[in-house]
């Protein structure tokens, strides 16, 4: 009773059960034995391989796969291609005589016309397994599917034909119009389709780069936001890269993060927990509850981290400006990894981790000498990007933040010709319409545009949006003037583009430079876009730069 033996082989948990029950049955059908194996891959395969290599000596193990080696041609459909699947994932040698009698019945019967669409699917299924299938074979089973009508497919057969177009078009074959009808068909699928189907499908968008199948996309991310918890972690990595690729930025996705993230921190794979900081630096997302989540998964699991991955913990604390609860902890152990695995850091992982420590004052001064020393910045230079002015501008600003706030630094400092004039930094660039009405108030109430000039640049390799200078006595003078000028007033127009998204919070690279001016010796002023945004005319902006430039004048 196929029912019976079906039921006690799912209860077993160990292929030494599973062949202690197989020996004790005096018969076996074909689909009985290929479920068997099927069972043993599920018990004795993970994420590492083959748990258990010794099972494939066992005999009943060999026994099995004799039957299937001499009486391939004797199998039905669903014992042929389930035996063949069990097989792929046990890593049996693709060459080995057993699978090229498998393989070679199987493509008989496709080239017959033998197969229904589960059989198709799962002949698919097994050939992209493998490292090389062969494209002809894969057209061809996508060919039989064509006939029964592309509308009339399972999400099941829509995957894999998404993923068999995947290693057709890498091989230079042109399925534009398949392509294009199985978007529109997945399209009105997608309320359907299971956690696993929807990250392979946005996997599978990235990799044939379907930036133009909009409508699919956003209805796929959509749809992601319910199987956030459910994912696995491979799948919510696949989804955040689709985020990351086709610029999808849905809020109540990252609510689900939040909620998800912080129960999972422990348990979640650190390349997805990578994906998930990416994810958030990339979008400028300061989500609390995920920083907070992911800095006591790094103070317990940092020993366990590849060194990109301590990286793209790390890294997004420094671009978006925030310092967890746990910071004494967290920088601690990040001091005590860096002390024992410095030498196994890429150069530019090693110059962006320190350079994003800086931004929120933490300051790596035992690891400074090495990266400013010329053997370092040679290292730099010969492994992309090289030494182009981002990577010549944090070099500078590390010099610059041990000057102003490290004045105990006295290691060696970083040499003048790889230092810049100027930070280019993407985010630096004032809010022009912004700019344009702090400056028509400021003309209201300075009345002349000689006492303020606009995007300065200071010997310090930084530029003010705009700088007034003062006498002694507290006197507006003229911005050409040169002597006599006893203070200066840094005016950072700060646009949207210098905050975290729907926050307040200054990024980093811009709460640095406002702290570097201050050292420098400005008196530096904030005009924030969310205290200027409701002022109507230029007399109310006139009225609220008076107020906050020279507050001791006002009223």
């Amino acid at each position: 009773d196929e029912q019976l033996f079906f039921k006690k082989l799912n209860s077993l948990c160990t292929s030494k059960e599973i062949f202690y029950f197989l020996s004790s049955l005096e018969v076996m059908s074909d689909t009985m034995a290929s479920g068997a194996l099927q069972r043993i891959s599920e018990v004795e395969v993970d994420d590492n391989g083959l748990k258990n290599p010794a099972l494939l000596e066992n005999e009943v193990f060999r026994a099995l796969c004799f039957q299937f080696e001499f009486e391939s041609s004797k199998l039905s459909n669903t014992g042929l291609l389930n035996a063949l699947q069990a097989l792929i994932k046990l890593r049996i040698d693709p060459q080995s005589t057993l699978m090229s009698s498998l393989f070679s019945e199987s493509e008989e019967r496709l080239g017959r016309g033998q197969l229904t669409a589960e059989n198709l699917c799962a002949l698919g299924e097994s050939l992209l397994a493998l490292e090389g299938p062969s494209c002809a074979t894969l057209e061809q089973i996508v060919n039989h599917m064509q006939e029964r009508g592309i509308e009339r497919w399972s999400p099941r057969e829509i995957v894999m034909v998404y993923r068999i177009l995947q290693v057709t078009v890498r091989e230079g074959k042109q399925c534009k119009n398949l392509l294009n009808r199985l978007n529109s068909v997945t399209l009105h699928r997608v309320s359907h389709l299971s956690p696993n189907f929807a990250s392979a499908i946005l996997n599978s968008l990235v990799v044939l780069h379907q930036t133009q199948a909009v409508p699919l996309v956003t209805a796929l991310c959509k749809h992601s936001v319910k199987h956030v918890p459910y994912f696995t972690d491979h799948e919510l990595a696949n989804v955040l890269e689709a985020f990351l690729y086709f610029g999808q930025k849905v809020q109540i996705f990252t609510e689900a993060l939040e909620r998800h993230v912080p129960k999972s921190i422990l348990t979640m794979h650190p390349q997805t927990v990578s994906k998930v900081m990416q994810y958030c630096c990339k979008k400028m997302i300061l989500s609390k509850p995920i920083f907070d989540a992911v800095a006591e998964g790094f103070i317990s699991n940092a020993d366990r981290l590849t060194t990109d991955q301590i990286a793209a913990y790390i890294i997004p604390f420094g671009t978006l400006n925030y310092v967890p609860p746990s910071a004494f902890s967290l920088f601690k152990k990040l001091e005590t990894v860096l002390h024992t695995r410095l030498k196994h850091f890429q150069p530019h992982t090693l110059l962006n981790l320190l350079h994003s420590c800086v931004l929120i004052q933490r300051y790596p001064i035992n690891f400074l000498p090495k990266i400013f020393s010329l053997y370092f910045l040679q290292k730099l230079q010969a492994q992309p990007p090289g030494l182009n002015r981002v990577v010549m501008s944090q070099l500078t600003q590390l010099f610059l933040t041990v000057t102003l706030e490290c004045p105990f630094y006295e290691g060696p400092k970083l040499l003048s010709n790889y230092r810049v004039k100027a930070f280019p930094t993407p985010h630096s660039s004032p809010d022009v319409h912004l700019l344009k009405r702090v400056k028509s108030g400021l003309l209201y109430l300075l009345k002349k545009r000689i006492y303020f000039a606009s995007e300065v640049s200071t010997p310090y390799f930084y530029v003010v949006d705009i700088e007034i200078k003062l006498d002694e006595e507290g006197f507006v003078l003229p911005a050409a003037q040169l002597e006599e000028v006893h203070r200066r007033i840094a005016l950072c127009v700060d646009g949207q583009n210098r905050f975290c998204a729907h926050s307040h919070n200054l990024l980093g690279e811009e709460a640095i430079k406002q702290r570097h001016l201050q050292l420098l010796g400005y008196e530096v002023v904030q005009i924030p876009f969310f205290e200027i945004e409701s002022l109507q005319n230029t007399r109310k902006m006139a009225d609220y730069l008076h107020k906050k430039i020279f507050p001791c004048t006002y009223g």
